[in-house]
């Protein structure tokens, strides 16, 4: 009965591998340089411990894309459910603050700033969105950034769903950040 098991695993495997992809498992994950899997491929919390505390900044954007006039809404204050990017500035802080409880293995960090704006691209018909998220602690604050660029720009959607279904998130990214052992980085 085992034996048949893994041989409808490794079937599996192959017809994954003949369409291109490779699963991925705690073996994969034990080979790779993911600093979030133990010698066992088992997913923990980094240790920080042992890093300096110093300041990190992170920079990361994303946008939404729409029909021109729900854009008109939006710009011009129409939507009926009020102020669609004051509501998403508040929906990114408040993610920005909840990183630690949405994604699994982020740090709690004690944010000392988050910073957000948007900007409207007529020719695209789209809302940007970008972030600012500065901490002083032992690890980088990229999460708390780009989470809040998610939220911001799916409380958008939640706002104006009525009007426009079809509306599309993207180019969420992390555009820079500084400081911590690894360096500086800056999106090309």
């Amino acid at each position: 009965m085992a034996e048949a098991a893994r041989a409808k695993g490794r079937a599996a495997n192959a017809s994954v591998e003949r369409r291109g992809r490779k699963r991925i498992g705690p073996t994969a994950a034990r080979k790779s340089h993911f600093t979030h899997f133990d010698a066992a491929g088992q997913a923990h919390m980094v240790d920080v411990g042992a890093k300096d505390v110093t300041l990190r900044v992170a920079r990361a954007g994303g946008r939404i894309v729409m029909q021109a006039e729900t854009l008109a809404l939006i710009r011009d204050g129409g939507a009926k459910k009020g102020d669609v990017l004051g509501v998403a500035r508040i929906a990114a802080i408040q993610a920005a603050k909840r990183t630690a409880d949405l994604i699994p293995l982020a740090h709690p960090l004690p944010l000392t700033r988050i910073a957000v704006s948007f900007d409207y691209d007529e020719r695209a018909h789209a809302v940007g969105i970008e972030v600012t998220a500065e901490t002083i602690a032992r690890t980088g604050v990229e999460m708390e950034a780009l989470t809040a660029v998610s939220a911001g720009l799916l409380t958008i959607y939640d706002m104006c769903k009525a009007v426009d279904r079809g509306m599309r998130i993207d180019g969420v990214r992390l555009l820079e950040k500084r400081g911590g052992k690894s360096g500086d980085f800056k999106a090309g």
